[in-house]
């Protein structure tokens, strides 16, 4: 159960931060930075951050089994 949320909470933090990061730097490259930038990357980042978030759960298996292929290895749990 310990590990289960672990990894929980392992992917809430790593998909918030990674929400954080590519919407404040796509935004900031189109809009250049200013009050406007900030407002919107706020917005662009509780829209990212839940889709993030699903999208990696979605995706870890598909990408863990392709890695376990590409390195000839079984895949992680």
């Amino acid at each position: 159960m310990i590990k289960k949320k672990r990894i929980l909470l392992t992917q809430v933090l790593m998909t918030g931060m990674m929400a954080a990061a590519m919407s404040g730097i796509m935004s900031l490259i189109a809009l250049g930075p200013g009050a406007l930038w900030l407002s919107l990357w706020a917005r662009q980042f509780v829209c990212a951050w839940p889709i993030a978030f699903v999208m990696t759960t979605l995706i870890w298996p598909i990408a863990n089994r392709l890695s376990g292929l590409l390195l000839r290895e079984t895949a992680v749990h």
